[in-house]
């Protein structure tokens, strides 16, 4: 008999409460171990959204946060040692590298952020941009921090740029001080590329090194494009020399999910040269649709 994955049995327990009590909850018990840790937090999107910009909150499926980047590694060791486990890295967790998601058999998944895709700004400096300019909110009696309302409305600008939507429609409701707020926060932490993913005005920016990433994301491509795409993006040699080195690794968090244990060595080297093979395949297809569009 093949036992059931410990992520499969986690997400089996934490779906048996109700999603918007389950969440709520875990809001605070997150909050809680962040206080613990010594960490200043942000909480972002699902209900952490102020009401004056969705009426009826969406909880989600998950917690995120945006922590402190100088107390990441004191929230994770908390995390750790109250429960929660990596369920996948910033490493492997998207092209943005952005967050980190963890696991709790009760609690459900907790997404810490230490960026949030779109800012150019470094990471300390956003964070503390934001901090400042913080709002009070409460889930199941506890207080916790959100950012700013000009920054909850910016930040689901740039999330409906990664998800192919266009502006989302709080941009819609918002008046022109406050489009013009928001315009002045997205400048401020060099957010300017992404939010022109979600308003459409992207080929503005052909010259910026995101570009090319950005355009991926709202407009979807190949994997090999995205992967070069991420390596255009980073802001210095060495880290475009990093995420040329990791393009053709293999992404162990997914692989593990799919199979359902800890991948071994054989299954990794299986994996990678599938990987090679999909992406001289996509290659392959991007080269004759070229040529034949020429001819």
């Amino acid at each position: 008999m093949i036992e059931p994955a410990p992520e499969a049995a986690a997400e089996r327990r934490a779906g048996a409460v109700p999603a918007s009590i389950r969440l709520r909850l875990a809001r605070a018990a997150v909050q809680a171990l962040a206080e613990e840790a010594g960490a200043r937090m942000l909480h972002i999107k699902g209900d952490a959204i102020d009401p004056s910009l969705r009426a009826v909150p969406r909880y989600g499926t998950d917690v995120d946060a945006l922590v402190d980047p100088r107390r990441i590694r004191a929230m994770h060791d908390t995390l750790l040692a109250h429960g929660w486990r990596v369920y996948s890295t910033f490493r492997f967790g998207s092209s943005f590298e952005h967050a980190q998601t963890y696991l709790h058999d009760t609690w459900g998944y907790f997404d810490l952020h230490r960026r949030f895709p779109g800012i150019g700004l470094a990471d300390q400096q956003a964070f503390d941009l934001l901090w400042a300019q913080r709002s009070p909110r409460a889930s199941a009696g506890r207080t916790y921090w959100a950012p700013g309302i000009d920054a909850q409305a910016m930040i689901l600008v740039l999330n409906a740029a990664r998800g192919k939507g266009g502006m989302p429609p709080v941009w819609h409701e918002l008046d022109d001080d406050a489009r013009a707020r928001v315009r002045g926060l997205v400048e401020e932490l060099h957010a300017d590329v992404a939010f022109a993913a979600a308003s459409g005005d992207l080929d503005d920016y052909r010259d910026h090194r995101e570009y090319l990433l950005w355009k991926v994301t709202s407009q979807g491509g190949p994997r090999v494009v995205e992967w070069w795409a991420r390596v255009r993006a980073q802001p210095t040699i060495g880290g475009s020399l990093r995420v040329a080195v990791q393009a053709p690794l293999v992404n162990t968090d997914r692989l593990s999910r799919r199979l359902g244990h800890a991948p071994t060595r054989r299954q990794v080297i299986v994996e990678f040269f599938h990987r090679a093979a999909r992406g001289f395949g996509e290659t392959a297809s991007m080269i004759g649709r070229r040529l034949r569009g020429r001819r």
